[in-house]
């Protein structure tokens, strides 16, 4: 069974820094690309960054470049997000989630499908 576990979210001052993890398991092969998306009640889902696995490309979208850095460990199956200098609008659930159309909806800016593998999510709260 696929699993998708985020954690690392809190509450955090304006300008400071939070360090989300995701971990996933269970997969038959390791998936071509791991991603963050956050989510505040009544908006869409928003992907904000993307790695290709095994060393590859970064993807972000406008509003996290050069605060937000997506990296991935040596193991492969976690993917961590640096975030700095938040702002109270950085307040959301953060998702993480784990499949091929990952990269090509965050780049695309797109709305993710319903499918997919995601995790529950971990709560950043920026206050000012």
């Amino acid at each position: 069974e696929v699993e998708v576990m985020e954690s690392g979210g809190g509450s955090v001052q304006a300008g400071g820094s939070l360090n989300l993890s995701c971990v996933v398991s269970g997969f038959m092969y390791p998936p071509n690309c791991m991603g963050w998306f956050r989510q505040v009640p009544g908006k869409q889902r928003e992907g904000i960054a993307a790695i290709y696995t095994g060393g590859g490309r970064q993807i972000y979208a406008d509003s996290v470049k050069g605060r937000f850095t997506i990296s991935e460990d040596n193991s492969k199956n976690t993917v961590k997000l640096q975030m700095n200098n938040l702002t109270p609008e950085d307040t959301a659930m953060y998702y993480c989630a784990a499949d091929g159309w990952v990269c090509t909806v965050v780049e695309g800016a797109q709305t993710p499908p319903p499918f997919g593998y995601w995790g529950h999510g971990t709560q950043v709260t920026v206050s000012s």
